[in-house]
């Protein structure tokens, strides 16, 4: 009888035996296993055992000093110095200093501290340390730094690509492509998470320089206050309105002042040296030699410093303002003073404006009063803040303005460190200076450099130097679409840009306000009502709609003005409140829209065109740090001429707009008198480029070269001698350039005159300088000036006055300096 087999159920494979050999293969062609091998599993590192250890804050601070301080600039604090030494001495143990644990941690942690824009001084109750200390807790092992874990861009452990993947290999049971090397444990990542890397950029749609334009407006800029006690810019962490307490004034006042006291006591001219001593009383008048001397030390005084001392010399930094009396005072944040300027001298005369909500040094002698009147308004004994006696002021002048780098603290072609400045402050949110300014820079070489390799072969090799580039700024003045010959100087400016050849297209369009000749939205001019607001931009729709090119390759950045909405619904075309919101959406949709099938005409869409709507002042930062280009509308030398205070030596002149009115050369404390070539219109070029970087003998200190009662003299052999004079329109231009960067603030008038929101007047400050400054007033001649490195512009209005068919804008090269254009139409 044969024997039953068993069968097996047929949910269960039949088991198949194993071969003797573990090499063939199901595929011997390919040697492929027949079964998969194990996966390469790697054995977790043993955790070293530490000893903590109380490390005495002394012990630690050689080491610390020299890593912090030396090597970063960074100032530790004791409380940050206590932080650092609990840290290390309960996770590095005994061997902290033999085996060079605590070095590795305290790089670590430097470098992560700049990562994050912690600022000079480095505090162990700021929560950026805590937060270090935390991410660095986490990634120790036996008092090492590992890096094993992925981790955040911003961290400074983060893992670059290689890393990444070799991490993944290793899940995936595969061998790392690359052994970790002994110098990758101590290298910092920290600069990788700022999206700047040294190798050539691969990917096409960031090879343009419009990809790396950011339009900033007001209300999302960073709001910084100066702190006195640690002499460096911080956060302010309350949250902005528009309705804030009466405190904040204050607050605002006190910020300006001390930004700008700070800014002069970085200046060598007020900087007393310990080794020579004078007795002389310092003064604003420079001396006969060209040089300072140890006598020319200023020194301000407190307002408050002035009581008991009759009949001294002092100087003063004040914020000029009117008393209720209708008197000029000087006020700081000690006190208020009658001021008397009626024998003062400007210095350099007649080279800056005056008027009240200016805060400026003023030179003279304190004059107590012999008995207190106290009668009435017009008594100042004291009550309110205000000192007894009045302030004899013989000499008035701007506070000298600090040059960008100098402000930065970097300085040579490769922006080394010299020492001191805000080069770690983030005053935009595109990344500080001292951590992404060197690279930007590179990176802006090579795009610049590609971007001139794609458009040779369309251009002559001699044409090279003058054929026209992407990395271009087109400011347009102020445009009323309610007038149709604005609009067709408008569409002649967009056709001779529309016929330049492909890939010179400019980067960005700027026009400003305002879009309407009267408020509009107030019921001003013929009509008014939103209805026709809208009609207005409609019509501008259509002009661009006729030029695709255009707002497929560029940029184009709308700046309102006062006479837009919703503002001057209820201003009327007065003066809104500054920084002012752009113009709202539901007015500018069919300009959105022409945009929109524009763009979707193109295949390519790595880089389309946009339009965006920003604030008023409005800032441009073209590849982060490199490039900082602040956008104002505003009719500011009308304003200055109406508010300004009359010196003595004002009424020895012409009249203000006389054709023979010229600057004083020779008291001009340098003033580029060479800068005619550059202004000559006999040529029928208007591009006024001139150069202010000497404007001041480079000191920048508020001084003469000669006596006050010389000048005229001087002037008037200047005259004999035939020397070129400074043509009207070139020097209002350096009049109004010199004042506001001086002043360092967009608005130097008192809050009646030109109000502005107190949590939100931080964008308008001017420090550290922009590379460029956009200032559009119609109400002054069209210029391009530069002043201390930062080159002004001013388009005016498109439209010229007195020239029928004659449109007007300005062209500016990016990190060059702009030309003054026109066109017929």
């Amino acid at each position: 009888m044969q024997a039953k087999k068993t069968q097996a159920a047929s949910i269960f494979a039949p088991k198949t035996p194993a071969p003797a050999n573990l090499i063939p293969s199901s595929s011997p062609a390919f040697g492929t296993p027949a079964h998969t091998l194990k996966p390469f599993a790697i054995a977790p590192p043993t955790k070293a055992t530490i000893l903590p250890i109380l490390l005495p804050p002394a012990t630690l601070r050689p080491l610390a000093f020299r890593t912090f301080t030396k090597k970063h600039s960074l100032t530790l604090t004791s409380s940050a110095l206590q932080e650092l030494a609990t840290f290390i001495g309960r996770h590095c143990g005994s061997g902290w200093r033999e085996e060079g644990l605590a070095e590795k941690v305290l790089e670590e942690v430097a470098r992560s501290w700049k990562n994050r824009n912690g600022g000079v001084i480095v505090d162990g109750a700021s929560n950026e340390l805590k937060d270090i200390v935390k991410t660095l807790e986490g990634h120790m092992t036996g008092g090492r730094i590992i890096t094993g874990r992925e981790l955040n861009r911003q961290n400074s452990l983060v893992l670059d690509s290689g890393q990444d993947a070799d991490l993944s290999n290793t899940r995936l049971g595969l061998r790392p492509t690359n052994a970790l090397s002994r110098g990758d444990s101590s290298a910092s990542f920290g600069m990788s998470g700022l999206g700047v890397e040294e190798e050539e950029v691969d990917d096409d749609s960031l090879s343009h320089p419009r990809k790396w334009l950011k339009v900033i407006s007001a209300y999302n800029q960073p709001r910084m206050l100066y702190n006195v006690a640690k002499k460096h810019f911080e956060k302010d962490p309350s949250k902005p309105s528009l309705m804030p307490p009466a405190s904040h004034k204050t607050t605002l006042f006190r910020n300006r002042y001390n930004v700008i006291h700070q800014r002069l006591l970085r200046n060598e001219a007020f900087q007393s040296s310990t080794v020579a001593t004078t007795k002389a009383a310092p003064s604003l008048k420079r001396s006969n030699t060209s040089n300072l001397t140890t006598q020319q030390n200023y020194k301000i005084t407190p307002i408050a410093n002035l009581l008991g001392r009759h009949g001294s010399h002092h100087m003063l930094l004040g914020l000029l303002s009117v008393l209720p009396t209708g008197s000029l005072a000087i006020s700081d944040l000690t006190g208020t003073i009658s001021l008397d300027v009626s024998h003062a001298v400007a210095i350099p005369e007649d080279s800056a404006w005056f008027s009240p909500g200016m805060i400026v040094l003023v030179d003279g002698v304190y004059e107590e009063e012999e008995e207190s009147m106290g009668k009435g308004l017009g008594g100042s004994n004291g009550i309110g803040g205000i000192i007894g006696g009045r302030f004899q002021g013989f000499f008035i002048g701007q506070p000298p303005c600090e040059k960008r780098r100098a402000t930065l603290g970097v300085s040579g072609p490769d922006d080394h460190t010299i020492g001191g400045g805000f080069g770690w402050i983030d005053f935009l949110g595109v990344g500080s200076e001292r951590a992404v300014g060197s690279r930007m820079r590179k990176l802006e070489e090579r795009t610049l450099r590609q971007q001139r390799q794609i458009r040779e072969p369309s251009i002559s090799t001699g044409a090279d130097a003058d054929a026209p580039t992407c990395a271009r700024i087109i400011i347009i003045g102020e445009l009323n679409l309610d007038q149709p010959r604005a609009l067709q100087a408008l569409r002649k400016i967009l056709t001779i840009y529309s016929t330049e050849p492909e890939g010179s297209t400019p980067m960005t369009f700027v026009l400003t306000g305002n879009f309407t000749q009267h408020a509009v939205m107030a019921g001003g001019g013929a009509s008014g009502g939103s209805v026709e607001y809208k009609e207005h931009f409609d019509a501008l729709a259509s002009v661009l709609s006729d030029y695709p090119t255009l707002l497929q390759a560029s940029t184009f950045v709308f700046v309102p003005g006062d006479n837009d909405g919703w503002a001057s619904s209820f201003g009327g075309g007065a003066a809104v409140p500054l920084p002012r919101k752009p113009v709202p959406d539901m007015f500018t949709s069919r300009v959105r829209r022409a945009f929109a099938a524009a763009n979707a005409e193109v295949a390519d869409k790595k880089c389309p065109g946009e339009a965006i709507w920003t604030s008023n002042p409005a800032r441009l930062s073209v590849f982060g740090p490199a490039h900082e280009i602040v956008v104002f509308r505003d009719d500011m030398s009308a304003r200055l001429r109406r508010s300004t205070v009359r010196l003595g030596t004002s009424r020895e002149g012409a009249e203000e707009g006389a054709e023979d009115e010229a600057p004083s050369t020779a008291s001009n404390g340098g003033m580029d008198t060479n800068a005619n070539a550059n202004g000559d219109n006999s040529t029928g070029n208007n591009d006024d480029e001139i150069d202010m970087t000497n404007a001041l003998d480079g000191t920048d200190a508020m001084d003469i070269d000669v006596e006050p009662t010389t000048t005229p003299n001087a002037n008037a052999n200047a005259r004999k001698q035939g020397e070129p004079q400074v043509p009207h329109d070139i020097h209002t231009a350096r009049k109004l350039v010199k004042t506001i960067l001086d002043q360092g603030y967009l608005v130097p008038f008192r809050h009646a005159a030109r109000p502005t929101h107190w949590d939100l007047a931080g964008a308008l400050h001017l420090y550290p300088l922009p590379t460029a400054l956009v200032l559009a007033d119609p109400t002054a001649p069209p210029f391009c000036v530069t002043y201390e490195g930062c080159h002004v512009v001013n388009p005016g209005a498109v439209l010229v006055a007195g020239r029928r068919g004659v449109g007007r804008w300005v062209e500016y090269a990016l990190g060059g300096v702009g030309r003054v254009r026109e066109c017929l139409f």
